[in-house]
């Protein structure tokens, strides 16, 4: 079981288990069990559609709505970016050890890697947009050339 707290410091808890699993994949046709499966697989589709995360964790807190007297979109409504991350980095964790317990340890680092991966491109993107000279693109779109044309014309080009 993972936890975290939302913006009002209200701690939700992450638990997959079979009952979960099946509730998550009868109510949005998502199976946890098998985070291989799909065209994306699920875990690229996790990792790249915040709104499909946030569904699935909301389902997976179905249990605990009550306790908080909150409704699914008072808990939607509760969850910013900040609150989002969270979530996501619990959810991530409970998977890891949901499959390491049942003995799918390729699973579990499937889900590893997933959550490396995502920390990666996020870093990678952050760099190239520091590095992104904003005059130089506008320049470049006015005048029809590309951003390849111009990292070849730019000063200390490895071109």
């Amino acid at each position: 079981m993972k936890t975290f707290t939302d913006t009002t410091k209200r701690e939700w808890t992450l638990t997959l288990n079979l009952g979960v699993a099946m509730a998550v994949k009868e109510k949005l046709n998502v199976d946890l069990l098998q985070p291989e499966a799909g065209d994306p697989p699920l875990l690229t589709r996790l990792g790249t559609d915040e709104m499909l995360l946030g569904e699935v964790i909301c389902e997976m807190l179905q249990s605990q709505f009550e306790k908080h007297d909150m409704t699914a979109e008072d808990v939607r409504n509760s969850f910013d970016g900040e609150t989002l991350l969270a979530a996501q980095k619990a959810f991530y964790e409970e998977l890891i050890d949901f499959f390491r317990s049942r003995g799918r340890t390729d699973r579990a680092k499937a889900v590893a890697k997933q959550a490396e991966m995502i920390d990666a491109a996020v870093s990678a993107v952050d760099a190239r947009l520091d590095d992104l000279d904003v005059n130089r693109a506008i320049h470049g779109a006015m005048s029809g050339d590309s951003p390849e044309a111009l990292e070849s014309e730019a000063p200390n080009s490895e071109n």
